[in-house]
């Protein structure tokens, strides 16, 4: 059909919020390694115009909420200026057990 995938727009969220937490200087790989991981509890998307293949996208990620163990992420998919879809993220934050965990100081970016 020549359109981007509908799913693929949820690797685009991931990848956008792993490249803002790394803008910020966080790091996901030793968040990790500290035991500490992100679950997505939520997450949605709208779609409002297709991508094609080879299209050139920009993905706008923002924080729009966060609470002692949750950060929730709104996205915003453009292609030359046009908005394509938009969506939210919410993700929890668990030790290597699943046990609900407080985000650090750290990774507590202002929304």
């Amino acid at each position: 059909m020549g359109l981007l995938h509908h799913a693929n727009y949820f690797t685009f969220f991931e990848m956008g919020r792993t490249e803002m937490l790394r803008a910020a200087g966080g790091n996901y790989r030793l968040m990790e390694e500290a035991g500490l991981l992100f679950v997505v509890t939520k997450a949605e998307c709208r779609y409002h115009q297709p991508a094609r293949y080879d299209d050139e996208l920009i993905i706008r990620t923002t924080i729009k909420r966060i609470t002692a163990a949750k950060i929730e992420h709104e996205y915003h998919v453009l292609r030359d200026g046009q908005l394509l879809a938009t969506g939210n993220v919410t993700l929890a934050m668990v030790d290597r057990d699943g046990q609900v965990q407080r985000i650090p100081d750290d990774f507590m970016l202002d929304p």
